[in-house]
């Protein structure tokens, strides 16, 4: 995406289901876990770079020994930074105590993180600072095993307020108004009320305190735990804990907008983000990894039970489709045909741009995550001219000569690697007026590839913002001197604010937006502009169910054809010489595309959760009154 976002989260869950000795015996080392954490970390890393945590827990450790362990880092490998932690932790451990190389017992008494059950999380920051406070997993600790929480998630809540005033209600005075520190501590109170609840059982049954903690654990329900914390929740979210004596959960939202997956086998349960990066791990096939269902979650007790529990009757699913356009990773065998099948349906639009032209036409992509898409394209386009060859042959029939074959078989889409991506620069004047020169370098040219009398398509993900394009790219191939540029989005056009955890949360940000606003100017209907924001205001205090999304309005007005023409224009700069064309995918196109991911609310607006809707609203509020802050 030539316009950086940042999104998502990524998650790992791994719960060792045999004794450490036996990951020692048979695959020469207790670490295991933590070496697969590492790798599973690792390759979600795209989902993530703003910080990373691990967290750990020792089962049936005795009293006074260490049995939870935490290490997280917003360095600049994150990842890298706590693996590093811990292994020096590790080594020196190793090197004061010889003796422990091959004991295990030993080593799970006097080394941390190499516990049975792991959860790990890579973060990118889309809202609040990026120190080590907002970095998962967060800790809740209590003297009372059973009451220890640590969690993690990806996900993002729109109704923040309601869950801190909930709290208040049940008596907390939380020291944040924060959706993780209101989730934590909303599943915290449910937590230690259940263990109060079984305790008090467990006296009248006769056991004594010391003998109640196994009969806790055993008894503890933590769906009934999760039903009651996420009661109010209106958000995306795939949320992962673990409890102080082994139990541990990961639940996806009703919708199923945040991705989950997991694999079992009779030495691991493993649950991630992305269903490569278990296969890859792991070594397991691609039917081996299955999707958590939305609502539910998944719960491992102490005792390795695993079970599959209703928390949230599931809605209409709208699992994202950021996911499948760009956010996860490509290697996912549905996700890479999905975005190939990308690339190809939006390639007629394309033959428009370009009359037919094959011949004069030069295909390439920006950036990098855009390949596979562009393959589908490329495609497509040789599915044309194999097409347009056979007719040419039909119609010469059997006196066609050696040289006329010849001459239409060669004929091939033209394909070019325009721009190279200089990684090392890096636009460090953020405030100086010679920073825009600065972007216009950060791409490098490939001089040559281009003729004057060549149109020249470039495909990205998605066009969000379009400040990538129209100070650093648009003039950077401006420099081939191309009859024409026509940009590709593998995405519809962006329209609405994005309140389920990614970057996308002021509507004036967004292209789109700004196309529309200028056409109203043009065509003398900002009246329309003043009807929203009173109809808006109207409902400021309606209940979550009955807020509309009115900002659909802002846009009705205009065909998608208009908005794209209108944003070629915003874009252009004033000097360059090539005539710019912006394609953008259809709605319609993307569902067929992505058929199991029809969560598209940022470009139609049809916002999954009430307070989706109620986000949206609020952001044309602030537009509207000059106000630059987030809408959640």
């Amino acid at each position: 995406m030539s316009d950086a976002i940042k999104h998502e989260c990524g998650i790992s869950l791994i719960r060792l289901l045999k004794p450490l000795e036996y990951y020692k015996e048979k695959y020469g080392t207790a670490f295991y876990g933590v070496n697969k954490m590492y790798l599973m970390m690792e390759k979600q890393h795209n989902r993530g770079q703003d910080g990373a945590g691990f967290a750990s827990i020792k089962l049936d450790m005795n009293p006074g020994e260490r049995y939870m362990s935490r290490v997280r880092s917003c360095e600049q490998q994150p990842i890298q930074d706590i693996f590093k932690q811990i292994n020096d932790r590790i080594n020196a451990t190793l090197a004061d105590t010889p003796q422990l190389w091959d004991d295990v017992a030993k080593q799970k008494k006097e080394i941390p993180y190499i516990g049975e059950l792991l959860l790990g999380h890579v973060r990118y920051g889309t809202f609040g600072k990026n120190s080590i406070e907002s970095v998962h997993p967060f800790l809740r600790q209590n003297n009372w095993m059973h009451r220890n929480l640590i969690v993690a998630g990806n996900f993002n809540m729109t109704n923040v307020d309601e869950l801190f005033g909930n709290l208040i209600e049940l008596g907390q005075h939380p020291k944040e108004m924060a959706d993780t520190i209101t989730v934590m501590e909303k599943i915290g109170h449910f937590l230690d009320d259940a263990v109060a609840k079984i305790y008090k059982q467990i006296k009248k049954e006769g056991f004594s305190k010391r003998e109640a903690s196994p009969i806790i654990a055993k008894r503890l329900n933590v769906a009934k735990v999760l039903r009651k914390a996420a009661k109010n929740w209106d958000g995306g979210y795939a949320m992962g804990g673990l409890l102080g004596h082994g139990d541990a959960f990961l639940l996806r939202d009703p919708a199923g907008i945040r991705p989950a997956y997991y694999y079992k086998d009779d030495e691991v349960v493993v649950v991630a983000s992305e269903r490569p990066v278990i296969q890859t791990v792991f070594n397991v096939g691609y039917e081996d990894v299955k999707e958590l269902d939305p609502g539910k979650a998944i719960i491992i007790k102490k005792s390795g039970s695993v079970s599959f529990d209703e928390i949230l009757a599931p809605t209409e699913r709208k699992a994202c489709s950021f996911e499948r356009i760009y956010f996860s990773r490509g290697s996912d065998k549905e996700i890479y045909q999905e975005r190939k099948e990308l690339g190809k349906l939006v390639f007629p639009e394309i033959l428009k741009a370009i009359s037919d032209n094959l011949a004069d036409t030069v295909f390439s992509y920006i950036p990098n995550t855009a390949e596979t898409s562009f393959l589908g394209m490329i495609k497509e386009a040789q599915n044309y001219l194999n097409k347009k060859k056979g007719e040419q042959i039909l119609e010469l029939g059997p006196q066609i000569t050696k040289e006329q074959l010849h001459k239409i078989l060669e004929v091939r889409p033209r394909i070019e690697k325009v721009a190279i991506k200089d990684a090392k620069l890096r636009t460090f004047i953020t405030q100086d007026s010679n920073r825009d020169d600065l972007v216009t370098h950060v791409y490098d040219i490939s001089y040559g590839s281009v003729g004057p009398q060549d149109n020249l398509v470039i495909i990205d993900d998605s066009i969000v913002r379009g400040t990538t394009l129209k100070k650093s790219i648009l003039r950077m191939l401006d420099r081939l001197h191309p009859k024409k540029i026509v940009v590709v989005s593998s995405a519809p056009q962006i329209r609405y604010p994005d309140c389920y955890g990614i970057d996308m949360a002021k509507l004036e940000d967004f292209v789109a937006f700004k196309a529309a606003q200028s056409l109203h100017n043009e065509m003398g209907t900002t009246y329309i502009i003043d009807d929203i924001y009173k109809k808006c205001i109207a409902q400021s205090n309606s209940k979550d169910s009955e807020v509309v999304n009115y900002v659909k309005d802002f846009y009705a007005p205009f065909s998608p054809d208009q908005i794209s023409r209108k944003i070629a224009q915003l874009l252009s700069p004033k000097d360059i010489g090539a005539e710019v064309e912006i394609i953008y995918q259809t709605i319609e196109n993307l569902h067929l595309a992505c058929p199991k991911n029809l969560g598209d609310w940022y470009f139609t607006g049809d916002y999954p959760t009430p307070g989706g809707n109620r986000v949206v609203n609020r952001a044309f509020i602030n537009f509207y009154e000059g106000k630059n802050q987030r809408a959640y």
